[in-house]
């Protein structure tokens, strides 16, 4: 009889989906609320999950799940999910991998440590688009008939699924029709509708997902361009909701992207309008960098800061035909050196079939603004930057180059310590 019962029990924990004996434990309930389900059982909190389990909340609920890197899932109400992939590899953290399935309502995500070591093998799909991340706060609204995705911290890269971007794929689709969105961008979200690989670039909050689903008060707060690190991922107490809710969030201190739209891709926000609220610090034809209303800068005490590179927009253009191919920046870097006021930066400037070097050095003034006013020993590009470190220390530059004698380069980057 012990032995049946044993099967038995076996048996109904396979039939619910708490995944097999090698399956990896993806993390912990530490919220739920009203309807709210794993593996087809009320969801209770302090249980922990295994991959494969299908995560669902009905019309009043809502699951937090921390996950074993300490990232955070948020499910808000009407959500359907599961989690297939969660490989944690803590002796080789590049080599994790990570897949999330979004099959309809909204789900915030939270970037835990492992998954910002391996950026590369981490995808969430939708019914309609393939999502990365660049390190990341992000929520997802989707439907058989439409996805959106709004960023809080970081940035994602999306995709519809198409040539080049399939939905058994990993990581994120580096396709010539996607679409980047960082958290400098404020006030949009990118669109998939079926059809298009595309994504539509969208300023209407009416269509945003906390429109849609609206977070709870005790949602885990993060501030706009913190690291997700930063996050407090434990469910806020009541007696301090009134402290969080009065208090806005902070314009960003560093806007930058496209202020014109490139090869098929459209501008991320309006220049006239962030020249009136911030100081214009950079401009190229197609690329801008500005300093936000809450930027500032003081000498730090530190003699030297290495910079990791959060985001880029970067683009190969033929000046002669007008024609312009995305890049994106390999192995980058940024060092200064507050002691001598001297900055150093390279990059491989990587397209579908090129792989370049880019280097600059030069000074930085004491309002924090840096650059080198042409290639110089040392140099092959020109940069002009500015730093902040009103909250944390950040970074930005445009910078460009030309590459040989049809082609030139040029884009915009964004650091922090």
């Amino acid at each position: 009889m012990a032995y049946s019962s044993r099967c038995l029990l076996g048996l109904c924990c396979a039939a619910l989906g708490w995944g097999g004996a090698n399956a990896a434990e993806v993390g912990k309930i530490v919220q739920a609320m009203g309807e709210a389900y794993v593996a087809g059982a009320p969801a209770r909190v302090g249980d922990s999950f295994q991959e494969g389990a299908t995560l669902k909340t009905g019309a009043n609920g809502y699951l937090y799940i921390k996950t074993t890197d300490n990232g955070f899932f948020i499910l808000r109400p009407n959500t359907t999910a599961r989690v297939p992939t969660y490989q944690v590899d803590a002796s080789q953290p590049q080599l994790s991998r990570f897949k999330i399935e979004l099959t309809s309502g909204v789900l915030r995500s939270i970037s835990g440590q492992a998954v910002k070591q391996a950026r590369q093998n981490y995808r969430l799909n939708t019914p309609l688009a393939a999502i990365g991340v660049r390190g990341t706060d992000f929520t997802v609204y989707t439907t058989d008939q439409v996805t959106r995705v709004a960023v809080t911290s970081g940035g994602v890269v999306v995709s519809g699924y198409g040539a080049g971007c399939a939905a058994d794929g990993q990581g994120p689709c580096e396709t010539e029709g996607r679409q980047e969105l960082f958290a400098n961008q404020p006030g949009q979200i990118l669109q998939v509708v079926p059809g298009s690989m595309a994504p539509q670039r969208l300023r209407d909050a009416t269509l945003a997902p906390d429109a849609v689903a609206p977070a709870r008060a005790d949602e885990p707060v993060a501030r706009l361009n913190a690291s997700p690190a930063a996050a407090d991922l434990t469910p806020l107490k009541n007696s301090t909701l009134a402290l969080i809710t009065a208090t806005p969030e902070p314009p960003p201190a560093l806007v930058w992207g496209r202020w014109q739209a490139l090869a098929a891709q459209g501008a991320d926000f309006s220049l006239p309008q962030a020249m009136a609220n911030g100081r214009l610090v950079a401009l190229s034809s197609y690329f801008a960098l500005l300093s936000g209303p809450t930027a500032g800068w003081r000498q730090p005490q530190e003699a030297t800061a290495n910079f990791t590179l959060q985001a880029a927009q970067a683009q190969v253009l033929n000046p002669a035909t007008g024609q312009g191919v995305l890049a994106s920046l390999d192995n980058a870097t940024l060092s200064l050196d507050f002691a001598n006021n001297r900055f150093a930066t390279s990059f491989e400037l990587v397209t579908p079939d090129l792989r370049v070097a880019q280097r600059a050095q030069g000074n930085v003034a004491p309002d924090g603004t840096f650059g080198n006013a042409r290639p110089n020993l040392g140099s092959n590009m020109t940069v002009t930057g500015v730093l902040s470190n009103t909250t944390s220390l950040q970074a930005g530059y445009l910078f460009q180059s030309r590459l040989d004698a049809t082609r030139l380069a040029s884009g915009v980057t964004y650091w922090t310590k």
